[in-house]
């Protein structure tokens, strides 16, 4: 039997090990583990500075590109109490990166309103989770009274809340897709709309085009497919599909509102900002305020919930709105439109 006197011993000859640790072995140990983390870092960091999303584990890493400090700095650490100059040097290079890399992104092409603000819209776009937060959904409805709304996992409980005679008198004008749980998108608005089909995707993203003070605004819901393993390819098409729309909108007003699944640091997000679309959250200044997921939110997160305007908007204000039984945050948004 293992006596008291034995365990005592082993603690003690542990411990004495562990004063050992900066040196041989134990540096060894130390810098291995730096470099697993600032490897791990490093690749991320070269896919956002290359342009490009890569394959996974990249792009969902990617969306927490600013989370990336945390590893960089215990690598740093970790080279430290290794004396390993080479590693320290490589983390403070990815520290420094990752921090230049945390600026708010300014598409190519990008301006600024011009002319008198003729409307003052007040947006709101939220995902509902497969429908489970469609009386938060109404509530938020009742408290923010929002001028255009994007609602995205719109299940047919959720239609049929929408269609009440109360919900109808409140936005008389709408462009609902039915569908499944994750599938169903809606706009409703206090604006006349000319329903328009929108763009194609697995997730329903229907369009419009609403009369704002005598200006035809067009509107359309984004939801792409989220970058989850077999989906990529997918993920990459529908947002290439909203970037089309971005880019052929001419000179028309254009509001594009949703769960992107997608941040500033997916190079596929950042081409449909090159487009001339500014991020009304960066513009309001609560770029990078995490909407997803609420599990972690607003500590930990990414913000993959948009609002993008065009050059004929200015934003005014923009807050994250916690509904209850949604892992998304709602956005909601206070615009200017320029004549």
């Amino acid at each position: 039997m293992t006596g008291p006197w034995q365990v005592r011993a082993w603690l003690a000859r542990g411990l004495r090990g562990a004063g050992r640790l900066p040196r041989g072995v134990g540096r060894w140990v130390l810098a291995g583990c730096a470099a697993l983390l600032l490897v791990l870092v490093s690749v991320v960091l070269g896919h956002r500075a290359a342009d490009a999303d890569g394959f996974t584990p990249v792009p969902q890493l990617l969306a927490f590109l600013p989370w990336l400090l945390l590893p960089a700095a215990l690598g740093l650490l970790l080279a430290a109490l290794a004396r390993w100059p080479l590693g320290c040097a490589w983390a403070l290079a990815v520290l420094l990166a990752t921090g230049w890399y945390l600026q708010p992104y300014e598409g190519a092409g990008a301006g600024g309103p011009s002319g008198p603000v003729v409307a003052r819209p007040r947006v709101l776009s939220a995902n509902l989770e497969y429908g489970q937060a469609t009386d938060g959904l109404l509530a938020a409805l009742r408290r923010e009274r929002p001028d255009l709304v994007a609602v995205q996992e719109c299940d047919h409980r959720c239609v049929t809340a929408l269609e009440a005679p109360a919900l109808r008198a409140a936005y008389p004008y709408r462009n609902i897709a039915a569908g499944g749980p994750a599938e169903g998108s809606a706009i409703l608005s206090v604006y006349p709309l000319r329903n328009e089909p929108g763009v194609p995707g697995s997730l329903a993203m229907p369009g419009a085009r609403a009369l704002i003070a005598g200006r035809w605004v067009r509107v359309q819901v984004a939801h792409p497919m989220p970058p989850i393993p077999g989906e990529l390819d997918v993920w990459r098409a529908e947002l290439a599909r909203l970037r089309a729309y971005a880019e052929r909108r001419g000179d028309a007003p254009t509001l594009i509102a949703g769960d992107f699944n997608a941040t500033q640091d997916h190079a596929a997000f950042r081409r449909l900002l090159d487009t001339g679309l500014r991020d009304s959250a960066r513009l309001a200044g609560a770029s990078r305020t995490p909407s997803w997921p609420t599990l972690t939110t607003p500590l930990l997160g990414a913000q993959i919930d948009h609002v993008l305007v065009s050059d004929a908007w200015s934003a005014r204000a923009a807050r994250f709105v916690d509904l209850p039984r949604t892992d998304h945050r709602a956005l909601l948004v206070d615009l200017e439109l320029h004549g």
